[in-house]
């Protein structure tokens, strides 16, 4: 199974905003596309900007357009300082 890890930095004082955006942008992935999705949050600030990371699996070949989608629904962008960075990792068969 491939996972998908999207971080981001945003500003300690928008913090419920972002964690409200995301969640509800989440929820509603997962009920119509039936994928696992979840959300963190290092727990330190750095420079006035927490580091966020949205984490998803189960997803389709074009997930990256829903994705997309998705976000621009939310308004998420104008919350985010930088950019999005996206890293896709898949699951190893443990060794015999």
């Amino acid at each position: 199974m491939e996972h998908l890890y999207i971080y981001f930095k945003a500003a300690e004082a928008d913090a419920s905003t972002v964690q409200a955006r995301v969640t509800s942008m989440q929820a509603r992935l997962r009920q119509e596309h039936g994928l696992a999705a979840h959300l963190q949050r290092r727990p330190q600030v750095q420079d006035g900007l927490h580091t966020w990371m949205e984490v998803y699996a189960g997803f389709s070949t074009d997930f990256e357009a829903i994705l997309q989608n998705a976000v621009a629904d939310a308004e998420l962008l104008p919350c985010i300082q930088g950019g999005r960075h996206a890293e896709l990792f898949m699951d190893i068969a443990p060794c015999a």
